[in-house]
């Protein structure tokens, strides 16, 4: 599972790194040079960790960042709020609670001692509150359930079964986890990429020594960037939001839909089209400063293939009636180009009314929305063979390793080996217990949740499948293809009609495998940083717990306090409640769930032709591999990752053009120019600034929503337009004869 990356070796060649005086075996080398550039090589046992401040400031952190991401995920443009920004905030907590709190020992002399102060804020602390953050800041899927049934279906859910389905989805990536741990943790080649810009923030942070001469430190790096991106964010976040989308090219012809298709970064191709905002930048991708280039570079040409060549070629050849739809948009449609009203086609039972569906007739997709279905049909199959193909022995050999065979270990293993590991039965037990609590909890709300015990151990049975492929792939490109479409498959296709059922089913087989992946994340931040497994593993179940609650109440909170919340038919054109993540999982439990795949995939429907994209994905790593086995010296053959490269756009919609041009060219130029180009300031700097900028744009964010929006304080100019935002009004606009749109001319 090595990780051949030619730009890496030619930088380990330019910086020429000895290694740690005495510690010249391989051992104590690592694998990835990102890693050994990144990662500190050392580790001090004596350090204390359950301290009272960490339990403070990692709670608070938890809940604030709980509170504030579900908030921002309903507004029309979201906001994730990482835990970088808890990670910086509570360095000055940490400190004062160090020189203000008591050292008394309480029950001095005896078994249960304790203090409230046992010395100097350290780094492993800060790393414990850290994992508490990540908690709040990971995002709860299961929430969707809550806005599609109560808000888009208008349907009603009491708070337990929701709360009991939000708390099981998440703790079931416990048990994948614990599964998986030797295969996608332990191993030096997995280095969960993005797990290093909070490496480099901890070192920053909590860097010791003198200022190098001519040059500032990280800590100093940092707060100027935060500075700077806080001071910034006034422009973009309010003053002139056209810097969210600056899409030029519209302005050519603001009469030409034609134009304003090609140039439009929100709605349409985005050909020219930047955002000069960070959170556009990073708001879907993750920080592409954190992308290993080669990764980037896979996303790039799939972006390129998908909204470059597929997208016009269906669009302009009128594919499945395209020019009767806008060319972007995740909206389901009639025929004639009208909305469709979904709740006109529900029942009494919340099952599919078929005598009403059929006077509506069937619902329509645009065009490009269906071709990104197919992606991620294609994304699904090449996983499994890239995987099969390309680490399948690697996969053999750690197997063997696994059960008492040689393992070959790196320095931050051989490090954590002093620390008592997790029992393996830990995880079983919390697996084997959830199950079965989900099993009776989906038998006992049937009539709320429709999904019987058969469904539940299907799910999990797809869910332990794919984790370990999309883990390898996810620890060694930072990019994970998703389960969402095939678990909507399969179920819509075995139990059709009930879309609470569908949605349902997705969480426990898709979002249960994303908790593992983010769970087995944290722990290989946890063996960087040398924190004590059991301490980590303690500080992961409780933060979900706690997030999870919070979570909820804060989205039932929004759900009683917002009118109209998530309905962007009722809502105002510049409403900033629109929910464009919940109307996406709307859509999907519509035509998964509740029409049913065999109605628009199916032999019933017109979208089958899209199904052989599952065949194409199989086919391309194959001759990928061929290709690489026929010129074995051409390394950057191996570099073509057909998972990443085919699922590249699994996050369109919602996101647009706009963001993957702007994360493109940032990668390009971190990953690429300074990684190859300037070595030392990368290693330096690279993480550190991507921290800069999350935290500076968080902090911007939330002081402008409560000192202006929250206040209804508007600003309406050309440059930061209430109806829209980048000057592409008709870039929404149908262009076959006589469909009528609202603002559009009828041709």
């Amino acid at each position: 599972m090595a990780i051949e990356m030619s730009e890496i070796e030619a930088t380990a060649a330019k910086l020429k790194m000895p290694a740690a005086p005495g510690t010249d075996t391989e051992e104590e080398q690592c694998p990835v040079k990102q890693v050994e550039l990144t990662v500190p090589k050392t580790d001090d046992p004596t350090l204390p960790v359950l301290t009272f401040r960490m339990w403070v400031l990692g709670l608070a952190s938890c809940i604030i960042l709980s509170v504030v991401n579900q908030f921002f995920w309903y507004r029309s443009q979201p906001m994730f709020v990482s835990a970088i920004s808890a990670q910086i905030a509570v360095v000055p907590l940490g400190h004062l609670m160090a020189r203000t709190l008591t050292r008394r020992v309480f029950l001095n002399g005896r078994k249960w001692e304790f203090t409230l102060n046992p010395g100097p804020f350290n780094v492993k602390e800060h790393v414990l509150i850290t994992i508490f953050a990540n908690s709040g800041a990971g995002t709860v899927y299961a929430t969707h359930i809550l806005s599609a049934v109560k808000l888009l279906y208008r349907r009603k859910l009491t708070f337990l079964p929701a709360f009991i389905v939000m708390v099981t989805t998440q703790v079931l990536g416990f048990g994948w986890a614990g599964l998986f741990r030797k295969y996608l943790v332990e191993p030096g080649e997995m280095w969960w990429p993005s797990n290093l810009v909070q490496v480099s923030l901890f070192s920053a942070l909590h860097e010791k020594g003198k200022r190098p001469k001519g040059k500032v430190t990280r800590t100093q790096f940092f707060l100027i960037v935060l500075v700077c991106s806080f001071a910034y964010y006034i422009f973009p976040g309010y003053l002139m939001t056209i810097l969210t989308s600056f899409s030029w090219v519209c302005w050519l012809a603001p009469k030409s839909i034609f134009v304003q298709q090609l140039g439009s970064g929100l709605n349409g191709l985005g050909i020219g089209a930047l955002g000069f905002d960070w959170s556009t930048v990073s708001a879907f991708l993750g920080s592409p400063l954190a992308s290993p280039w080669f990764a980037t570079a896979n996303v790039a040409v799939g972006f390129f293939l998908v909204m470059y060549v597929m997208t016009p070629i269906t669009y302009w050849l009128d594919v499945y009636k395209a020019k009767t739809f806008p060319l972007f948009s995740n909206d389901l449609f009639k025929g004639d180009g009208q909305f469709y009203d979904i709740k006109s086609i529900v029942d009494s039972q919340f099952h599919l009314d078929r005598k009403a569906y059929a006077i509506n007739g069937p619902v329509h997709l645009s065009t490009f929305f269906a071709m990104t279905y197919g992606a991620g049909f294609a994304a699904l199959s090449s996983t499994f063979v890239h995987v099969l193909l390309f680490h399948g022995s690697d996969i053999w050999k750690q197997s063997k390793r696994v059960f008492g065979g040689k393992r070959n270990i790196d320095i931050h293993t051989r490090l954590m080996q002093k620390y008592k590991s997790v029992p393996s039965w830990w995880f079983l037990v919390i697996l084997v217990t959830n199950i079965a609590f989900v099993v009776f909890t989906c038998e006992f709300y049937n009539d709320t949740l429709q999904l019987h015990w058969w469904g539940v151990l299907l799910a999990c049975a797809i869910a332990l499948f794919f984790t370990l492929p999309i883990g390898i792939i996810a620890a060694t490109t930072n990019q994970a293809p998703g389960l969402n479409i095939i678990t909507e498959y399969i179920i819509g296709y075995m139990y059709p009609e009930r879309p609470v059922a569908n949605m349902c089913f997705k969480v426990y087989g898709y979002i249960s495998m994303t908790q593992a992946l983010n769970f087995l994340q944290d722990f290989k931040l946890g063996h960087y940083m040398k924190i004590p497994p059991r301490i980590m593993f303690m500080a992961q179940v409780v933060g979900t717990f706690v997030s999870v609650f919070v979570y909820q109440v804060t989205a039932w909170g929004m759900m009683e306090a917002v009118p109209n919340l998530c309905d962007k038919r009722k809502l105002p054109q510049n409403s900033p409640w629109k929910c464009p993540m919940d109307a996406v999982f709307f859509d999907a439990s519509v035509i998964w769930g509740l029409v049913g795949p065999r109605r628009i995939f199916g032999n019933l429907g017109e979208y089958g032709m899209v199904n052989w994209f599952f065949a194409g994905g199989a086919i391309a790593p194959f001759l990928v591999w061929l290709v690489h086995k026929t010129f074995p010296s051409q390394k950057w053959i191996r570099h073509i990752h057909m998972p990443v490269l085919i699922g590249s756009t699994s996050m369109m919609p919602p996101a647009s053009a706009v963001n993957y041009t702007s994360w493109v060219v940032v990668g390009f130029l971190s990953g690429f120019v300074l990684f190859r180009y300037r070595p030392l300031l990368w290693k330096r700097y690279n993480y550190v600034l991507s921290g800069g900028l999350d935290a500076g744009t968080a902090f911007k964010t939330m002081l402008i929503f409560l000192s202006l929006s929250y206040w209804n304080v508007k600003l309406d100019w050309w440059g930061s337009s209430q109806d829209n935002q980048e000057g592409c009004p008709l870039s929404t606009c149908p262009t076959a004869k006589g469909v009528i749109a609202e603002g559009c001319p009828v041709f």
